[in-house]
This record gives C-alpha cells, structure tokens and sequence, in this order.
C-alpha cells in the first residue's frame, strides 16, 4: 500500500542525524535507513507541499545522502531542488564522488525534460542573489545560453527585493509568459513601496490575462491592505476570494483577519476568525494583536488562554501582542507575569520577544527593569537599541540616550533603522541645535531623511530651534503634510513668539482641508492668548466645538488657559464648570488662571479643592501657587507649600520651585534668608534667582547685595536675558559707577545681546495696534499725544508726581519726565480711550514688566477716567480700579497686606493708608514696625501711612488705637 508523501518527508525530517539523539537512545539508528529505504522503492503521491517540505527541511544543514537520494527520485522532478541539496551535503562525509552525482543530476534533468545548462545558470544566480550580488547575478543571467520562467522570475525579485521596482518594471513587461509568481512577486514589489494602487492595477491585469492568482497571490496583495485608505479594496479582495473558492485557505484567511485587524475592522476580523474550518497559531496572533492594538485587553488575553487550552503553542508574536495588550491593561504585575511565563518557556532569549519585554518596560518607566533586561539579552537588534533610547528619551535622560545612540552607530546594525526621529525630538527639547544638524546629516547619507517620520521630526527640531528658514524648506518638500508637520512649525513659531505667523500657517493649514487635532488648537490658543486677542480667542473656541474636540480635556484646559491670558477669568471659571471631565492638567489650568491675574486666595482654595477632589498635585500645580504666593507677599503661606511637596506629597522641588522661593523671599525684602536658600539647595543659583535678587534689591535700595548679584550675573557667560543687563545697567549707573555701566554694555555687544525694545499692544474692533516707546508712526498719533497731555493735567491735580528714577540717567529732568509720558503702555491707554465707549473696560498688553512710574501713573488714570483698565506684563495681570490696582503695590513698593478679619460693631479701630486704599482694623495690642504716625485729621481716628511694612501670610496688622469706630474701605 503506497505511503503518503507528505508522512514520509516528516517521517525522514525525524531520522535527521541532527536530531538522532534527541529521539532515540543509542542503537536505533538503523530505523533511519529503513524509512529511506521504504521512500526510495514505494510510488510516492506528490504535491507542491510535498517538494516545498523537502525544500524547508532541508536545506538549513548538511543533510544525510538518503536524503539527496529523495530528491532525486521525487516526481516531479525539481532539479533546483537537487542542486540545493547537493550542496548542503556535509563535506567531512561526502558519500560518493562529486562527479558522480553532478552527473547523475544532469542525466535527470534530460531525462525529466529540463536543460541541464539552464539549471545549473539558475542555480548560480540564485545563491548570488541569496548572497546580495545583484550586478554578477544579472551578468551571469545575460550570458546564459538560454532561459526560463524560473530564471526571470528570480531576476525580478532579486530587483524587487534591492528596491529597484523601475528595472525589476522593465523585465516583468518584457516577459511573454508569466506565471501566478511572477505576477505576484511583481505585485509584492508595489506593496512593499507603499504603491498600493499600482499593485491592484497590476492584480486587475493580471486577472485580464487570464492568470489564476494562487493563496500566495492574494496573502501578498492583502498584505497591501493594512491602510484605513484601502478599505474598498480589501472588501473587494475578500469577495474575490470567496467568489473563487479559496475560503478555507489558511493562508489567506489569516492574511484577511490581520489586514482587518490592521484596518480597524475588528468585527470582520472576528467574523472571518470564526468561520475559518481551520486555524494555527498564525490566526490567533493576527486576532490577539488586533484586540491589544485596539485596547480590547480583556479580549486578547481571553484569546491567548483560549489558544493554550487548544494546545497551540504560542509564538514570540503572541506573546508580543500579549505584552501589547499588558501595556494598556495599566498592569505592571500581569506583565511581569508573562515576563517569568517567557523565562521558563524560553522565550526570553528570542529577540522579538526580548524586544517586546524592553517596549512593556519602558512604557511602565521601569528604566532600571529596562536596562538590566536589555545587558542581558542574549541577542540584540536595531529594534532593542531603539525601544531603550525612546524610554530614556520618554524619561527625560537626554544623556543616556544619546550615549547609546552613540554605542549604537558603532554597531553592525543598518543605519536606516536607527532612531533618527526620537534622537531629532531630543535635540529639539533641549534645544541643541548642532545636534540635530549632526543627526540630519546621518539621516541623509542613510536616506532615511525621506522617511515621512524623520521628516516631520526635523521640521520640528529646526522649528523649536528658531531655524525657521531650514524648517519650512523641509516642511514644503514633505511627500505627504499631515496633521503632525503643519503642528510642528506652527507649534514652532508661537513658542519663539512669533504668533502672527502661526496663525497664517493655521488658516493655510485650513485652507489646504487638513484636519487639525488638539495639539493644534493648543498651539493656536497659546498664540491667541500671548496676543491677548480675545475675539481670536472666541474665534478659535468656536473652532473646537466644530472639530469635535470640545470634549477632550486638553482642548478645554487650552481654552481655559487662553481666555485667563487674555484677562476674561469669569470665562475660565465658567469653562471649568462647564467640563465633564477633569484632570491634573484642568485643575492646573484653573490655579494658574487665578495666580496670573494676582488672586491668591482663589489660587489657595482651588489647590486645595483639587486635592479634595482626589487629585494629587505635581510640580506644575506647586508652582504655580508658589509663584502666587511669590507676587501677593504670602511667604509663611509659601513656605508651608513649599515643604508639603517633600514631606506630604513626595515631590522633589525642581530648580524652578526653588528659584519662585527665592523670588518670594526677596520681594518681602528677607534677602539673609534667600541667600540662605539658595547656599542649601542642591544646585547653584543661576542668572533666574540672581535676577530676582537683583530686582528686589533695587525696590528695597540694597545697594550693597544689588552688587554682589550683579557680579554674578555679571560672570556668568551663559547669561543671555537682556533685561538682566539692562538692570546691572541701572544699578551700576544709580550709584554712579560709570564705568561699571561701560562694561556692561560692552558685554552685551560682545555677547551679541540686544536690549529688547519694549511694546504695548490694544485690541481695538478685532485689530491689534501696537506701539513702542515715544512712537510717531500710528496714524493717530497726534490725537493720542493730545490725549497723554490733557491726562497729564488732570494727573498733577490728583497728586501724581513722576518718579524719574525709571528714566535714562544721564539726562536732563525735564526730559526725564517728557520720555516718561509716552512710554508704550501710556501711550495705548491713551489711543483706547479715544478709541472705546466710555467705561468699557480696557486691556493692554506689554512684552517686559511695567515699570514703577507706569503702575502708578495707570493708577490714577483709571481713577480719573472711572474705567477698569487691566494690564498684562511679562510678570502678571494688574487690574486698575478707582486708583488702585490688584497687585496691591506689592510688585513694585515692596508691601502687602494679608486678608482682613472682619471687625464687630463698637469696637475700636484704626485705619492705614497705603496704596491699596485704606484699611480698618479691630484694636488688639501688638507693636508694629515699619509704621509712621501721623496726625489725626478731623474726626477720622489714627491714621498711619505705611513706609515700607511688610505682612507675611494671612497675618493681621494689629495696633493700638485709642479712637472710636470709623467707616473707611476694607481691602
């Protein structure tokens, strides 16, 4: 009775001597020959599987001479095959003569109607294409006498498989009979270009020709099918399959179940997965991978328990998109369960699935699991090194990665598959711009450049890097602009300050129908909102609620943020009521609204309503109530903040928080204290704390620490903010250390450091005007000067008188106090009063802080005027009413007062008059410093006139008054 070949051939695979010891003990290796022995006589019933076994088996070690004899005598005769396996023989045990079998291979091949010359030519261009010698491959295909399909057929792939689809193109036209392979290895050319559409031209013609596609065919065309874009062609595929009969192929129904997978079709996949008559491990890999790429967790690891209990045996694919599914299950646990799962069936040692543990790892932030997991990987690929540069790069370990990034230049793996876009991203954060010049130099000689990934992160580096010129000329050279370039350079020219170009690049973005996500809209708020245009603002706002973003959290804490900016913080509160959902960014958004525009109080009860609320602070939300407590004189309040973060929340301050508590301390004049901070933190004090030294030193007249800082700032080479010299400048020039003043400013020019001039902006019908000190150029400019005098007038009557000493210092008074009146934010109050109704409010916005002679001049403009005039410098919101602003002069005289209690009806009181109104309090004993007594005028009780007191925290103001209860203003 005749015996299957299929059997046979595993049956012999089993007899391998490789494997002899591993089945059978010593003695039975004479079981061996009587299965070949039984091959050779027996008529064997053959199928492409059959000689694709003998194929597969063996070829990949020297091989035994029974079984080069089974493939000499398979019918039908594969004289490929023979030549294959002639050449695996072992060369310690050649069982014949060389010759003998040449010979005997050759008769074989004239006796089965091959020619022998052509195969043996084929033979040769196939291991010099195996080998990468394409050009002596095709020298010896030219020079063959005569040739075949198969000769042809191997030419092409050989061109396919170098990227040379135009020459592979050629031959395939020039051919006159074609075969299923052919056409499908022509077709998995275009697919593996991405040219999709020209494969199914090809797939349609071949169809025209009368050429019946085979599993193969159709695996490699659906493999195409992986694009949300092809959709209608994979739909038309899988009918054409069932309309053909091959729907109980394997094959190709694990090709449509991972192309549904791969196209968001989970339904059909599952459909398709189901009515298949038979499966294998390849289908549940496709299946289980598609549920952890959706986020259907549950459901992957459901099927990957299933797929044991029916005894498949799980691949390193499937434990990959187990590992996947790990990943979004948020369970570090389960994953490190699989982790000792691999390590006892031994799959830890297999790269993939080494890669994929390093992938789980890093998602997770487990650096330290991370590293030691890839020291000891027994094999390592470009993936590996790329999946732990992007976890350090993710972590914020600049150094460590680019350390690697270095390790791995230097290692055997192709350069194309580095991590050129993460390494491009890290230059971009840290701002390095010679770095990313030195990795876009790589890419370009591995060509990965052309990559649409590495093209969009090199827009995005030279965009954060101010190299705006290098950014658009890739930008515009892009094959494909999606959503990420066009945010790129967008979000690139708004974080430089150049809002009114991204806005242009929006409305062209718009223009050209591509969709804009919530970074966008992040980037074109935050432009928005540094514009202070609130009507831009709304504009945008309406924009979100059309795009369908309204209800992602990030766009509403945008919005909330932009409308805060622009000085509307009942819209903030009100959008931030109106959220279904909230998170640590909303929470963050709302605090720092409400430092912004000076309301400690309100800061104070939000933080802590977001703590009540579940929600655990991280550095962001301490900072902004540090810097909060920083601009409105609560030091014992911040302070107490400042030591939660260790002792209550475990966070470590960063260089940031540190530098607010410096800023803090200074301004309420304690500099022994700072200078003792900044002794104790882990890090030297940079050109940000000794600024604020400096700028405190000059409202309290500490002459001689306004010094010492300013020869600090003085020394630091990497000093870059003018505005820093400019107070060195002004410093020096007040004591009358002129040359100190000439040193300076030699400094700046030899540091290529420009003085940024000052502007103010008004939004006026939906249009900016801007203005710069002493301006000429509004068209009406002499209006606005009319304006500024009558003011003036009015102003001198109130009791204003300037304070010269923000003017030059080498120049004449008068034209000190001329110089005064038209500084840029005078000057656009000014053109808005002529400008609006009277008593609508007014915004101004400034680029660098106000200086004291504006504040206090704004001060009694808003009085004289009745409007509520709000200013927005680069330190914070100033809301001016009735003559006095919500700063509490606190910025800019060094005092501040905390909130009052209230006070009982009969009990004595006293009232203190500062520049934030007068104040009444309920008579207790406590001695105060810093006050001046004056004399009581009329029957008003005590009065005090405040020098320069400072009250720390919620403190009261206490003294003792010895006059009846009297009615004034309570702060």
């Amino acid at each position: 009775m005749p015996i299957a070949a299929n059997l046979l051939l595993k049956i012999t695979y089993f007899y391998h001597p490789s494997n002899r010891r591993k089945k059978f003990p010593q003695g039975r290796w004479h079981r061996r020959k009587l299965f070949f022995g039984t091959v050779i006589k027996v008529e064997l019933i053959h199928s492409p599987i059959s000689t694709t076994q003998v194929e597969v088996n063996y070829c990949a070690e020297p091989l035994p001479i029974s079984a080069l004899r089974l493939t000499l005598l398979m019918k039908p005769y594969r004289p490929a095959f023979a030549l294959k396996n002639f050449s695996s023989l072992a060369p310690s045990k050649p069982p014949i003569s060389v010759q003998n079998v040449e010979t005997f291979i050759d008769a074989r091949s004239i006796k089965t109607g091959f020619d022998p010359n052509t195969c043996r030519s084929n033979f040769m261009v196939e291991n010099l294409l195996r080998k990468g010698y394409l050009s002596t491959a095709r020298q010896v295909f030219d020079q063959m006498p005569s040739r075949n399909t198969v000769s042809t057929n191997m030419m092409i792939s050989g061109y396919v498989k170098s990227g040379d689809l135009l020459k592979a193109r050629h031959m395939f036209d020039t051919m006159l009979d074609r075969t299923a392979v052919t056409w499908t290895i022509i077709i998995g050319g275009y697919v593996q270009k991405s040219q999709f559409h020209e494969a199914f031209k090809l797939f349609a013609e071949m169809r025209r020709h009368d050429t019946q596609p085979d599993p193969v065919t159709f695996a490699t065309l659906l493999s195409g099918c992986n694009d949300a874009e092809a959709d209608n062609e994979l739909v038309q595929v899988h009918g054409l399959v069932l309309k053909l009969g091959y729907h109980s192929s394997i094959i190709i129904c694990n090709s449509l179940v991972d192309s549904y997978c791969k196209t968001d079709h989970l339904d059909f996949a599952s459909r398709v997965f189901e009515d298949m008559p038979e499966r294998d491990s390849v289908s549940f890999n496709a299946l289980i991978n598609g549920f952890a790429k959706d986020g259907l967790t549950e459901d992957a690891i459901t099927l990957f328990l299933q797929m044991q209990n029916l005894g498949f045996k799980p691949s390193d694919f499937t434990f990959a998109g187990v590992l996947s599914a790990a990943i979004r299950l948020n369970d570090l646990a389960f994953g490190q369960q699989i982790h000792g799962f691999l390590v006892k069936t031994g799959f830890v040692g297999n790269v993939f699935v080494g890669n994929a543990l390093l992938d789980f790892y890093s998602k997770y932030d487990c650096l330290v699991e991370a590293g030691k997991l890839f020291d000891e990987m027994p094999d390592l690929d470009g993936i590996s090194y790329n999946v732990l540069i992007t976890c350090y790069a993710w972590s914020g370990q600049h150094e460590e990665a680019i350390s690697l990034f270095r390790e791995l230049q230097f290692t055997g793996f192709k350069r194309r598959q580095f991590p050129f876009a993460t390494m491009l991203s890290i230059a971009a954060n840290v701002l390095d711009l010679r770095m990313g010049q030195q990795i876009h130099s790589l890419a370009i000689v591995t060509t990965a450049d052309s990559e649409l990934v590495v093209g969009n992160s090199l827009v995005d580096m030279y965009a954060k890097c101010g190299r705006f010129e290098e950014a658009e000329k890739i930008f515009r050279s892009l094959a494909k602009r999606s959503t990420v370039p066009w945010t790129a350079i967008i979000s690139g020219y708004v974080q430089r300050g150049f809002h009114e170009e991204g806005l242009n690049l929006f409305n062209e973005m718009h223009k050209a129908g591509v969709r804009a996500d919530q970074a966008t809209f992040a980037s074109i708020l935050k432009a928005s909102a540094n514009l202070a245009s609130l009507s831009l603002g709304k504009q945008i706002h309406s924009f979100v609620i059309r795009s369908g973003y309204m209800s992602n959290v990030f766009s509403g804490s945008a919005l909330l943020d932009m409308y805060a900016k622009c000085g509307s913080i009942k819209d903030s509160i009100q959008l931030f009521q109106d959220m279904s959902e909230r998170n640590i960014v909303s929470w963050n958004a709302l605090i720092s609204a409400h430092a912004q525009n000076g309301d400690a109080k309100a800061t104070l009860d939000s933080f802590e309503k977001m703590v009540q609320s579940g929600f655990q602070p991280d550095s962001v939300s301490f900072l902004s109530v540090l810097s909060a407590c920083s601009h409105c004189g609560l030091v014992q309040e911040g302070l107490r903040y400042f030591r939660t973060m260790t002792r209550i929340h475990n966070l470590v301050p960063k260089k940031e928080h540190y530098a607010s508590m410096v800023d803090m301390l200074c301004r309420s004049g304690q500099f022994n204290e700072a200078e003792k901070l900044m002794g104790e933190m882990p890090f030297d004090p940079d050109e940000i704390m000794w600024s604020s030294v400096l700028n405190s030193c000059r409202i309290h007249k500490n002459q001689e620490l306004a010094r010492k800082a300013a020869d600090q700032l003085f020394s630091m080479e990497v000093l870059r903010d003018a505005a820093a010299y400019v107070s060195m400048s002004n410093i020096y020039a007040a004591a009358g250390q002129w040359d100190n003043v000439g040193k300076v400013k030699k400094a700046m020019r030899e540091r290529g450091i420009r003085k940024v001039p000052a502007y103010s902006w008004v939004e006026i019908r939906h249009k900016l005007h801007v203005f710069s000190a002493n301006d000429m150029l509004h068209p009406q400019m002499e209006e606005i000067r009319k304006k500024i005098e009558m003011l003036s007038k009015q102003m001198e009557k109130e009791g204003y008188k300037p304070d010269t000493s923000c003017a030059l210092h080498d120049v004449d008074e008068n034209i000190k106090i001329e110089s005064l009146k038209y500084h840029s934010e005078r000057l656009a109050i000014a053109f808005a009063l002529i400008s609006t109704p009277e008593g609508s409010p007014i915004l101004i916005i400034k680029n660098l802080r106000a200086c004291t002679d504006c504040h206090a001049a704004i001060k009694v403009i808003s009085k004289i005027t009745r409007r509520e005039i709000t200013v927005r410098d680069s330190s914070r919101f100033h809301h001016f009413k009735d003559g006095i602003c919500s700063c509490g002069d606190y910025c800019f005289d060094g005092y501040r007062y905390g909130i009052i209690s209230e006070t009982r009806s009969g009990e004595t009181a006293c009232v203190v008059r500062s520049g934030i109104g007068n104040l009444k309090f309920p008579q207790r004993r406590s001695k105060i410093l810093g006050l001046q007594e004056q004399e009581p005028q009329g029957d008003s009780g005590l009065q005090i006139e405040v020098k320069h007191a400072c009250c720390n925290g919620f403190a009261l103001l206490i003294f003792v008054v010895q006059t009846a209860v009297i009615a004034s203003e309570a702060f």
